[in-house]
Parts: C-alpha cells; structure tokens; sequence
C-alpha cells in the first residue's frame, strides 16, 4: 500500500515596496528556506501558515504591496492566495 503524502508544502513569492522587503523577508526566513530573491518555499504546519500570514498582513501595505502563497494540496492541485494588490496581473482567474 502506497504511503499517503503529507502536502503542507508552499512556495511564497512577493513584490513589495523598497522599504518593507527586509523585513517581509526577514518574516518568510523564519519559517521558509529562501529559494532566489523573492521567492521561499519548504514545509509548513497549518500553524506557522497562519502565523506566517498574520505576520505579514501586519507588514505590508495591501495597496502597494503583494504576497502570493502556493500551497501545494495534491499531486496536480494547488491553491493560491495573494495578500495585497499586484498591480501588474490583470484581473481575473488564471486557467492554465
């Protein structure tokens, strides 16, 4: 019998304004490993996920900033949910 997989595995990307990036990364470096400039990914309880984004709500400001969460939920699905505003995204729903 195959083992079951555990999926509390998230990638966190982020934009945000000059002067908040050292402390969002400072914030994601506490419960990620820092993959390339602003992306973290790793493990994560239910938990640290929620504290990770109380955390960052605290930080960034929603009308400048965006933090995007991927967390991976089975072999081919996903969710995604983005603190803040992306001003470069169009609006809408992303099929792939």
């Amino acid at each position: 019998m195959p083992k079951k997989k555990n999926y509390n595995y998230i990638f966190v990307f982020y934009d945000v304004n000059e002067k908040r990036v050292a402390k969002v990364f400072k914030i994601c470096k506490k419960y990620l490993t820092h993959h390339q400039k602003s992306v973290f990914r790793g493990e994560i309880t239910t938990a640290k996920l929620i504290k990770l984004k109380s955390e960052l709500e605290n930080i960034i400001n929603d009308k400048e900033d965006f933090v995007t969460f991927i967390n991976l939920l089975g072999d081919y699905v996903f969710d995604e949910v983005t603190l803040g505003t992306n001003p470069k995204q169009p609006e809408g729903d992303l099929f792939i």
